[in-house]
Parts: structure tokens; C-alpha cells; sequence
């Protein structure tokens, strides 16, 4: 079954089961007609998202299983894929070829303390106690490995066109690989087939299960009738088997009767072996002195060969030891190189730290600013009010007292205008008597007074 029998597509490009070449012999079993499901397709999005989750893990098992072939054509690295894929698939297969070094000797060593018959007790415990370490040292090894193949596989999955020419390129997988997909294959088959039956389908196979074992059972019981009947049978053949090895005896005793009579005929036939065995004694010195000729010949050429061989072997060793010089030379010169980046890697981490505390203490002081700052505009604010309020006082003390001012000048203009009729009335009125001129005035006084009252109120 494909992707294709499902209605959402698969998460990752290229992601189709049916191109996972499968080669082993096995045939499945096809299922039969009652417990076969009635759907053909997924209808729950669950079971679509569990079907996608597996076909993910089967391609990326399919990709990952390439590492095998290029492990064994390192060429491919080197002309197909960029240097950075390159480089992390190398670092990979280093990874997991250590790994799998360690492993054997780790194995080597339990199967050799297996192998000891009643060791001492200390140093079995010695041994034990270095058999564990080096189970420790494993687990980095293979969390890194384990890290690395996640690297990998998102290299891979990132660049579909390398891993469509690997997957063209590749003409096969090693017999575990090949094993692990096509039992991820035949899992995805029996769980695909699982999703799509549905509860009274189940029901109806434990039924049609347990009819299955009761006819079992009945068969079983005429099994076991049967064997009874053939226990009889077995007893009624050995008394047969008896009567036949009586006749068998008989026999015997008669064949030892035509051995004696035989033996005359044997001794014949030895003394001609003999006489036989004189003549191709004789062809056969013959035939070494030949082959002895012949191995002195070899053995001439055999050493010409070696010294040919050794000059060949010399100028190798030449040829090996100046590559290696070379090798030297470059590697310190790489590390001359590493350590001047280290130290320059180290003044920059200084100088990062110097910076991070001169932002830290900036920070600190632009704090302090920020609250002082909302401090004086809280001030400002408060002033500002102050002043507007006072401006207000202000004008509103202004118009009192232009008021103030401009009810005085009428209450002097006034004032001077009665002072005036009364000058002129008292020229008009100077024959009339004094008592009435002298209560005027005291009427008027207590008029004048008046207004000022109301000024004052004002």
C-alpha cells in the first residue's frame, strides 16, 4: 500500500514507498477473504497523520542507509556533493567506525572473560570494572553519532537533488539495511491494515479466531486418539522387530561361515596389491625426481621475483616517507594557524566582555536618568500647574482691581459732582435758615459714607 490510497500528501519530497527497492525471496501471506477489512482507504485524520509519521521514518531510514555505499566509494564524496555535505559525512562515518571498533573490543573482552574457567576473584573484578568503564566511555560516542546522523539527515533532506543522484547512483544497501526496511515496509502494511479495520471488523476476527481454536481443539482430541491407536501399533511392530532380528542373527552366523571360507581368496588378492604397490613405488621416485627438478626451477625464479620486489618495495618506503613528511609539515602548520585563531578568538571573547559590562553599566546609569528624568517632568508638571494656577490668581486679581480702580473713580467723579451742586445750591440758599442748612449737611455726610460701604464690599 502507497501514499497514494490516502487523501492528505506525504511531508517530505519524494517520500513514496513503492521506490524502496525490496529484494529479499519472502512472499507475504495474502489475507484471507473473512478477515480481510472493508475499507480501502483511511477516513480519520489520525490515522492518516500515524500512516505519514511512518512513511517519514522509512525515508529517512532509506536515505540514511546510503552511508554504507559511500563509506565503500569515497570518490562519490569528493565529486557529487559539496565540500560542507562532504565534510559532515565524513566526520559521520568517523564517527560510527570508532564506534563500531569499540564496540568489538568491548565484546572481545566480555566474550573472553566468558570464555575463562574460575578466574581469580580480584581480577575478574579488575576486569569487570574495566569492561563497565569502557561501557561508559561508549555513550558520548554514541550520542554524538547520534547527532551527527540528525546533521546528516537534514543535509539530506535539504538538498533533494543530491539525494536523488545518491539514491540513482547507490545499487544497493548491506543485507541488515536491506533487512530493517523491508520489516519497516511489511510493519507499515500490517499497521495500515490495522487502521483500516474498524471495532465489528475486530469482533468479528476474534470470533472467527476462536472458532478457529475450538475446531483446533477437536482436532486436537482426534490427534490425540490417533496417536493412541499408533502406540498400539508400535507395540505390535516390536514383536515383529524381534522376530526379525532372530532371522537377522541367523544370517550373521552364515556370513561368518563364508568369511573362513574367504580368506584364501583375500590373501590372493593381497599379494597382487603388493606386487602393485612395488610398481608405482617405483613410478612414483621417478615422478619426485622430476618435481624436484622443477621446485629447484621455481625456487630460482621465486628469488629473482623477491628481488625485483624488494627494489619496488624501496622505492615505495621513499615515496611513503615524503608523503608523510609533507603530512607532518601540514598538519603543524595547521595548528600553528588554530592557535593564532584561538588566541584571536580569546581577545575578541575579552573585549565582548569588557563591552557587555561597559553596556551593563550604561544600562545601569541610563536606569537612574530615566528615573530622574520622570522625576523633573513630574516637577515640571506640577510647576507648570503652579504657574498656570498663579497666572489665574493673577489675572483674576487684575480685573478685581481695575474694577475696584474704575468704582473709585466713579465714586470721586461723583463725589465732585455733588460737591459741585452743592456749592451751587448753597449760593442759591443763603436766606434760608441755618438749622435746616446745618441738617443737610449731616444728611449728606451720612450719604457719602454709604458708597464707601459698597466700594469696600465690592
Amino acid at each position: 500500500m502507497t501514499l497514494d490510497l490516502l487523501s492528505i500528501p506525504p511531508s517530505y519530497p519524494r517520500l513514496a514507498i513503492q521506490r524502496i527497492p525490496l529484494r529479499t525471496g519472502i512472499v507475504p501471506a495474502e489475507p484471507m477473504k473473512t478477515l480481510a477489512p472493508s475499507k480501502s482507504k483511511l477516513n480519520t485524520i489520525e490515522a492518516k497523520r500515524i500512516m505519514s509519521v511512518l512513511d517519514e521514518a522509512i525515508y529517512k531510514v532509506e536515505l540514511i542507509t546510503l552511508m554504507s555505499y559511500m563509506e565503500s566509494h569515497p570518490e562519490v564524496l569528493e565529486d557529487m556533493l559539496p565540500k560542507d555535505f562532504a565534510r559532515a559525512i565524513r566526520e559521520h562515518l568517523d564517527i560510527g567506525q570508532t564506534l563500531v571498533e569499540r564496540a568489538s573490543i568491548l565484546q572481545r573482552k566480555q566474550k573472553h572473560l566468558e570464555e575463562e574457567e574460575e578466574p581469580e576473584e580480584a581480577w575478574s573484578r579488575e576486569r569487570l570494572m574495566s569492561i563497565e568503564l569502557h561501557k561508559t566511555s561508549l555513550w558520548p560516542l554514541t550520542h554524538q553519532f547520534r547527532d551527527s546522523t540528525k546533521t546528516v539527515l537534514r543535509l539530506l533532506l535539504s538538498e533533494p537533488q543530491l539525494t536523488r543522484q545518491l539514491q540513482t547512483q547507490a545499487p544497493g544497501r548491506s543485507p541488515g539495511a536491506q533487512c530493517l526496511l523491508d520489516g519497516l515496509v511489511e510493519l507499515r502494511g500490517f499497521l495500515f491494515e490495522k487502521l483500516l479495520t474498524s471495532p465489528m471488523e475486530v469482533r468479528e476476527k476474534n470470533q472467527f479466531i476462536q472458532d478457529i481454536s475450538r475446531r483446533s481443539e477437536r482436532n486436537q482430541e482426534v490427534i490425540d486418539g490417533l496417536q493412541a491407536e499408533l502406540a498400539d501399533v508400535l507395540k505390535n511392530k516390536e514383536s515383529e522387530v524381534e522376530k526379525e532380528n532372530y532371522v537377522i542373527q541367523e544370517l550373521k552366523n552364515h556370513l561368518h561361515q563364508v568369511f573362513k571360507f574367504s580368506e584364501n581368496s583375500l590373501l590372493r588378492t593381497k599379494q597382487e596389491a603388493e606386487k602393485q604397490q612395488k610398481v608405482d613405488y617405483r613410478a612414483s621416485q621417478a615422478r619426485l625426481a622430476k618435481t624436484q627438478q622443477d621446485i629447484l626451477a621455481l625456487r630460482a625464479q621465486y628469488h629473482n621475483l623477491v628481488m625485483e620486489n624488494r627494489e619496488a618495495e624501496q622505492a615505495l618506503r621513499k615515496k611513503k616517507y615524503k608523503v608523510e613528511t609533507e603530512i607532518e609539515n601540514w598538519i603543524q602548520k595547521y595548528d600553528m594557524e588554530m592557535s593564532e585563531k584561538q588566541d584571536e578568538y580569546e581577545d575578541l571573547e575579552s573585549i565582548h566582555k569588557e563591552e557587555k559590562m561597559q553596556l551593563e553599566e550604561l544600562k545601569e546609569r541610563h536606569a537612574v536618568l530615566v528615573e530622574e528624568f520622570s522625576q523633573i517632568r513630574a516637577e515640571s508638571e506640577i510647576n507648570s500647574k503652579k504657574r498656570v494656577e498663579a497666572e489665574r490668581e493673577m489675572v483674576r486679581m487684575v480685573r478685581a482691581a481695575t474694577l475696584i480702580q474704575a468704582v473709585w473713580k466713579g465714586y470721586l467723579v461723583r463725589s465732585m459732582l455733588r460737591s459741585k451742586k452743592k456749592k451751587r445750591g448753597k449760593g442759591k440758599g443763603k436766606d434760608k435758615g441755618k438749622g435746616k442748612g446745618k441738617e443737610k449737611p449731616k444728611e449728606e455726610k451720612g450719604k457719602e459714607k454709604k458708597p464707601k460701604a459698597k466700594g469696600k464690599k465690592k
